[in-house]
């Protein structure tokens, strides 16, 4: 853990204050405009497909390139000019946009329970897998010689993990005992009215969090696994700001506090990749987090 630390402490030793500054005050300000205008809820109203993802690319495009417009402004650093970088930069949200809009919905039921239930169980994996196919071709093109994108056990330490998942469970007690976090969580409510009366009903809903676990897998493969370790050879450190930044947009549509604990959570997270080159202590922290607020919801929601 105190390694950790240090590379933390390092981090923000070596940030540069304007940049710093700046990218805080974006990601600030898009967070206040989506939830006082409620843009990410507007978004999802439109029927078409490529309109939803037309506003998503804009919306990860300037959370994602600013940060690195505003080390050339305020260091000198072109980003921009390598060529594979630019590529990489504009590129990027629109992977993560056609991720969050494609249509997976399949008939795979003639009971409209089951069909419900089935497209849920389904819906997070056949994302990762198209996220996938999409990262590791260009992995085999760019980066082959390297693990691809973090998914390696090569000296990682395990106990700084499980402790910083510790330090998050009176975290995640506290906010489970609030409206706007009991109204999301759990997730597995989705689908409790489409198992009413099913035996074995413990296996289904073991099934629908393992599904959604899959989500964390995609989210951890992106953020700290290409936007970190695909920019690292240029950009080093200076991949991190950007990063999180992209990150917090796609959290716009969970609670307030939420969103804007992701800006820095995926702050710290890309801190600890850049050290270590691996993405599954990362993983285990997120995945421990999302089945504990699966948790607190479960609970919350039964006591309050």
């Amino acid at each position: 853990m105190k390694e950790i630390l240090r590379h933390i402490t390092d981090y923000f030793k070596s940030l540069n204050n304007k940049v710093f500054a700046t990218c805080s005050l974006l990601a600030g300000l898009m967070v206040y405009l989506n939830f006082h205008y409620e843009i990410d809820i507007k978004i999802d109203e439109f029927d078409s497909i490529s309109v939803r993802f037309l506003i998503r690319y804009l919306v990860f495009l300037i959370a994602f390139a600013l940060p690195y417009l505003f080390y050339f402004l305020f260091e000198g650093k072109n980003y921009f000019k390598p060529s594979l970088i630019l590529l990489l930069i504009f590129l990027s949200p629109a992977i993560f946009s056609w991720k969050m809009v494609m249509n997976t919905e399949f008939h795979l039921s003639n009971n409209n329970y089951w069909d419900y239930y089935w497209n849920q169980v389904t819906y997070w994996p056949i994302r990762l897998t198209v996220l996938s196919v999409i990262l590791f071709i260009i992995w085999k093109i760019y980066y082959s010689k390297e693990s691809f994108f973090g998914l390696t056990v090569k000296k990682i330490n395990w106990k700084p993990y499980l402790i910083m998942l510790l330090i998050m469970v009176p975290l995640i007690a506290a906010a489970s005992t609030q409206p706007d976090f009991l109204s999301m969580y759990p997730k597995l409510k989705d689908v409790n009215t489409a198992l009413h009366g099913v035996q074995n009903k413990w296996f289904y809903h073991f099934l629908y969090e393992l599904s959604y676990g899959s989500d964390f897998i995609s989210v951890e493969l992106f953020f700290r696994g290409f936007l970190i370790l695909a920019f690292i050879k240029v950009a080093g450190k200076d991949a991190i700001l950007p990063m999180a930044c992209f990150y917090c947009t796609i959290h716009f549509g969970k609670p307030l506090g939420e969103c804007i604990s992701s800006y820095f959570g995926g702050m710290i997270l890309g801190i600890v990749v850049y050290n270590t080159r691996s993405i599954i202590g990362g993983l285990i922290v997120h995945l421990g987090i999302a089945w504990l607020m699966e948790l607190g919801g479960y609970i919350g929601n039964r006591l309050f």
